[in-house]
């Protein structure tokens, strides 16, 4: 569908229904596009970003155990 600047002002309510429905509306100045109107797309689901690399990552049990070498110093 192609509409006038003018006509898209007076009828926007009913174009941006159109739109939403997946119509491609077209507003025209002088016989030349300025703006289309389109459904907006729904933004992908976030990722929640605790628990994401649950499973994927691993560390060893004795990951923070201070080495043999310590004993000497820390005694």
């Amino acid at each position: 569908m192609r509409v006038t600047v003018e006509e898209a002002e007076a009828r926007i309510a009913e174009l941006l229904r159109r739109a939403e429905a997946g119509e491609r509306v077209e507003v025209v100045r002088d016989g030349k596009p300025v703006v289309e109107l389109a459904a907006a797309e729904e933004a992908p689901a976030r990722c929640s970003i605790r628990g994401a690399m649950k499973d994927e990552i691993w560390i060893a049990p004795d990951f923070d155990d201070l080495g043999p070498e310590w004993d000497e110093y820390l005694s």
